[in-house]
């Protein structure tokens, strides 16, 4: 099957094999969050392995060889294998083959589940080193939601609201490259102000977010709670020039710094898992309906 609907109380999503990504979330009025992969962003919510970003040159160093690497990594355009598919939950494996190794000289075990129950979507993300040395990698989420969630509703009338107060500097990118100096966090307290004109620099990234979570609504309307664990970072996106979505992205790992070209085992961000080892790492999606006031 090449794709399953889970469901639960107030929720359904769909998941496809290629990339093993989500396709569609709906909420219990049957209202569709994510965005649907239009003309301004052919996805919908890709898997970000073994990479998050770029790295320079788009190539891999590994070894004294380099390896074609593009944005982001492969995963998110590699058929995923069925492990299993029930009502309310499924999982999919991606493992390591000659085109794999191509581009990524390393054995990995990549379980992805999902699983839905009571309004909320919980996603996991499992990497195995299968292979006899350390595995260095990085992963992200990216689910993009539609803005605005309600059509009627301007974009600037959303706001991320954060756990804890996000005083800290965040980064931004340069042709997909982390820029070293920090910048001023546009957050204020715990609220973040959403308008297009935000993304004119790409991605506002926390590189050391205070939160795992956020809560991404309007005045009224639907609302939507993101959480996570195990993962350092947090890209909030949407398409320079405005775009009708809005990307909530939990990473462990980040793009390549602008003057960074050395051995991928020492890119700044990539977790190195042992020989025989794992790491998990999970994030929500809560739906609700934001108070009206």
């Amino acid at each position: 099957m090449e794709k399953v609907t889970l469901r639960s109380d107030g929720i359904s999503a769909t998941i496809v094999e290629q990339g093993a990504e989500l396709i569609s979330l709906r909420d219990a009025e049957d209202a569709e969050l994510l965005w649907q992969a239009g003309p301004d962003w052919r996805r919908h919510s890709p898997v970000l392995f073994p990479i998050v970003g770029r790295l320079k040159g788009d190539q891999l160093r590994h070894r004294g060889k380099a390896y074609p690497m593009t944005q982001h990594g492969f995963a998110r355009d590699r058929r995923f294998a069925w492990v299993e598919q029930g009502p309310s939950s499924c999982t999919l494996v991606l493992t390591d083959d000659a085109e794999t190794r191509a581009r990524y000289p390393f054995a990995f075990r990549l379980i992805i589940g999902y699983s839905v129950g009571q309004r909320q979507l919980g996603v996991t993300f499992e990497i195995a080193n299968s292979g006899d040395e350390p595995l260095p990698a990085s992963i992200g989420a990216h689910p993009a939601f539609n803005w605005p969630l309600l059509p009627e509703l301007p974009k600037e009338a959303y706001r991320l609201t954060f756990a804890a107060d996000e005083p800290a500097p965040i980064r931004r990118l340069r042709e997909g490259l982390l820029l070293p100096m920090p910048q001023p966090t546009p957050i204020e307290g715990r609220t973040l102000a959403l308008s297009e004109k935000l993304f004119d620099d790409d991605a506002v990234i926390l590189d050391r977010p205070a939160s795992a979570s956020v809560r991404y609504a309007a005045g009224r309307g639907p609302a939507i709670e993101m959480s996570w664990q195990g993962f350092n970072e947090l890209g909030i996106w949407s398409k320079p020039g405005g775009a009708p979505f809005l990307c909530i992205e939990p990473w462990h790992g980040v793009a390549s710094p602008v003057d960074f070209d050395g051995e991928f085992t020492d890119k700044p961000g990539v977790m190195l898992i042992p020989p025989g080892a794992k790491r998990t790492l999970s994030y929500r999606i809560g739906l609700g309906l934001e108070p009206q006031f």
